[in-house]
């Protein structure tokens, strides 16, 4: 458990700017295996079958719901891909990295 997860998402207000590249490249070490791909925090996570898949999906969307922050979820047989980025903001915020640390708990 990193002290992200124990963060909770806020609302990005007109105010919030966004992270630079630099912020976001340091902070990534605290969100193993996420990667930043074309401006957003990305991970993609296998499974032995498509029943794991789907339920790892709904998990994801149960985080997305209780945080108020929704990822693109791309997802296939054995395989899923998680992409955030704080689209109010045009870029990666503190709530992209909150998000991605929870659902690294979940695997």
């Amino acid at each position: 458990m990193t002290e992200w997860t124990q963060k909770k998402c806020e609302p990005c207000e007109g105010k919030t700017e966004p992270m630079r590249e630099d912020e976001v490249r340091k902070l990534l070490p605290e969100v193993a295996g996420w990667e930043w791909v074309d401006g957003a925090l990305e991970k993609t996570f296998a499974f032995k079958n498509y029943y794991q898949t789907t339920a790892f999906v709904n998990a994801v969307v149960w985080i997305a719901h209780r945080e108020d922050h929704h990822p693109d979820i791309m997802f296939g047989y054995k395989q899923c891909t998680i992409r955030y980025a704080t689209h109010a903001i045009g870029g990666i915020s503190a709530n992209d990295f909150i998000c991605a640390a929870k659902i690294n708990d979940l695997s």
